[in-house]
């Protein structure tokens, strides 16, 4: 069954909180705010497909808050069709100007209301399909380095507001050039799609991102996880690929396809970036194949402010 499109009404109305709740709630799930500050709390926590927008709000008014929102790399692509009872050329071009998509006029007229809704969800799920297809890895149905790039930035940035963990895992097919070498290229993509999906079985929780890197080099993404959850995730990894039991025999480490593991795991703080989990992963997994492959290695980190030019410096806390 099709998930409901969520809206999210914000007004300091609760009269006309009620007409488009009316006019709405039939074909989409409605929640609602009655405050600028409120909405974006309440944007940031259910992520709805689509704001109607009050302009005129005591405190902070729905251009800021479409600034806001537009500024935030969560929300930032929430379409907002902006209601008000201000008709003004000027007014409109300021809402368009900041990133509204749209203008609905008070009084509320339920036909319009429903067609510009309808039209502008439609196109922000065909909109979602096509940058679904940008970002998923066609061999291996995973999502791609692009989309792991992008699921970073969102979730160092969500994740610094309560200093919560994160851990990215990046591992690597052992020895897979004297694979292709061996078995033939073809053999070579059924390996790396057969790798994919064993990665998919052990990475479960709906939060977690598993991604093809490049080339036989995957990474996963663990919000929330700190380094003995990332660790448990690295082992079932591990276990998984051992499960196919995909002959190898040219590998100098097993009679069978094994894979080489690195984990990086921090707590997210403010102005911290990807590229510090992304570095850190991949310097484990370099010890890791450097160590003897089929193993796993990993750190905790975290990272102390320097000179603003350079940014963060990298402080090892544990190595497992």
């Amino acid at each position: 069954m099709t998930r409901k499109a969520v809206v999210l009404i914000v007004d300091d109305e609760i009269s006309n909180i009620e007409i488009m709740n009316a006019v709405l709630e039939d074909s989409y799930e409605i929640c609602f705010a009655t405050s600028g500050e409120q909405a974006i709390e309440t944007a940031r926590t259910v992520l709805p497909d689509l704001i109607l927008l009050d302009v005129l709000m005591p405190g902070m008014d729905g251009y800021e808050v479409c600034k806001t929102l537009k500024q935030d790399r969560l929300l930032a692509d929430v379409p907002v069709i902006f209601t008000t009872g201000l008709d003004d050329q000027d007014a409109e071009a300021r809402g368009l100007s900041l990133g509204a998509i749209d203008y609905v006029t008070k009084p509320i007229q339920p036909i319009i209301l429903a067609v510009r809704v309808r039209n502008h969800i439609e196109l922000k799920r065909l909109r979602d399909q096509l940058a679904e297809m940008a970002v998923t890895d066609a061999l291996t149905g995973l999502s791609n380095r692009r989309r792991l790039e992008q699921a970073l930035g969102v979730e160092t940035a969500r994740l610094a507001r309560s200093e919560d963990w994160l851990s990215v895992i990046m591992l690597d097919i052992d020895f897979f050039k004297a694979f292709n070498d061996t078995y033939g290229h073809p053999a070579g993509d059924r390996c790396i799609a057969m790798v994919a999906s064993a990665l998919n079985r052990a990475v479960r929780r709906a939060s977690d991102l598993a991604a093809r890197y490049g080339g036989e080099e995957f990474a996963c993404v663990l919000p929330g996880a700190d380094a003995d959850a990332a660790m448990t995730v690295a082992r079932e990894i591990q276990a998984q690929v051992q499960s196919l039991s995909i002959p190898h025999t040219q590998s100098k480490v097993s009679s069978c396809v094994t894979v080489s593991i690195g984990i990086a795991s921090a707590r997210c703080r403010p102005g911290m970036t990807a590229d510090l989990w992304i570095g850190n992963a991949d310097r484990q997994l370099y010890l890791s194949k450097a160590t003897g492959r089929n193993r796993i290695v990993g750190e905790t980190f975290h990272a102390v402010p320097v000179a603003a030019e350079k940014g963060f410096r990298l402080v090892s806390e544990r190595g497992v």
